[in-house]
């Protein structure tokens, strides 16, 4: 059986490789401004994403450097991307001359930074120390590998929002709420809802301070502690589930280049053709928009589950504790 053919590198690469074979071949040269980000977008028609990544990718290979006033240049040749020598291996964070090491919070910071923009699949310790200018083994001494890294940066996350003590009065609004905090979450960090595991669930002190609080906005209603631990789990499931696309739609972007609206616009005539041949009469008179809003979605999942839960609260309804 022949093989099949080999997928072609993402957008970002070929652009990366483009602008590195002008770097290479003197065309760029060291303190050249390379094409900035929007640059990037226009003239090789991808999204902004995509080529946020491009420079990022450029930079962790040690090809260019952000400088005051210029943006992105040619690193000069010769100068190494980050201090080297002895003690570097042994794990001793090693920054440039006349600076301290990172603190563990200035790591998660720059971790969620790089998360938020190129997506969690294209965080690495590499990745990492080459933004912090550090080397990677350093890392070590903070997390004790990436799956820690993720953890701590989720617990960095939801530590960002700040829980109101007792809340809003009554069960419903303070569920509300609480859904909402996660939801705007979400929505700031795309990279959330992959990280976070109902069956194995990150042991962090923020994140259980979401699920306490949840627990304990359903005191007094004389439900079981299965019922409130089962009911926090499902409200915390309802939102990642519906945010996971959002993070899905950014990676695809980045992958292919292709914005939503252009995805679209490609597909039109096939939906076009479908929504015409009179089999799906329904789904022919939804608006485009309604399928893809997911702002929209989240507020009907989350009003139809609380109604549902207010019946079973109303109706005095028990399970086994």
């Amino acid at each position: 059986m022949a093989s099949s053919a080999p997928r072609p590198d993402p957008p970002y690469r070929r652009i990366a490789a483009d602008i590195r074979a002008q770097i290479q071949d003197g065309r760029l040269r060291p303190g050249d401004r390379v094409p900035s980000i929007r640059q990037i977008a226009q003239r090789w028609d991808v999204a902004i994403a995509t080529a946020t990544r491009v420079i990022a990718t450029l930079r962790e290979e040690g090809l260019v450097e952000a400088k005051v006033g210029a943006g992105s240049v040619v690193r000069a040749r010769g100068v190494p991307r980050r201090p080297a020598g002895p003690g570097a291996a042994a794990g001793a964070p090693r920054p440039r001359p006349g600076r301290q090491a990172p603190s563990l919070e200035h790591v998660l910071r720059a971790a969620i930074a790089i998360a938020d923009v190129e997506g969690l699949h294209a965080l690495s310790m590499r990745r990492l120390a080459s933004e912090l200018d550090i080397a990677p083994m350093s890392l070590y001494r903070y997390v004790a590998n990436k799956d820690e890294l993720v953890a701590q940066m989720a617990d960095a996350a939801f530590g960002s929002t700040e829980l109101p003590s007792p809340g809003p009065e009554g069960w419903r609004a303070k569920l509300e709420l609480i859904a909402r905090l996660q939801w705007d979450l979400c929505r700031r960090h795309l990279w959330l809802p992959s990280a976070i595991s109902l069956t194995r669930p990150l042991l962090v002190p923020h994140m259980l301070e979401h699920t306490e609080w949840t627990m304990r906005a359903l005191d007094g209603l004389g439900l079981s502690m299965t019922t409130r631990t089962r009911e926090a789990l499902t409200l915390h499931a309802l939102v990642i589930n519906i945010a996971l696309p959002l993070a899905n739609e950014a990676e695809a972007e980045q992958e292919t280049g292709v914005t939503l609206t252009r995805w679209r616009l490609d597909r039109r005539e096939r939906t076009d053709e479908l929504m015409r041949s009179g089999r799906f009469p329904l789904l022919a008179a939804v608006h485009e928009e309604t399928t893809s809003d997911l702002e929209g979605l989240f507020e009907y999942g989350l009003a139809r589950h609380l109604d549902g839960f207010a019946v079973l609260v109303e109706s005095g309804t028990r399970t086994p504790s």
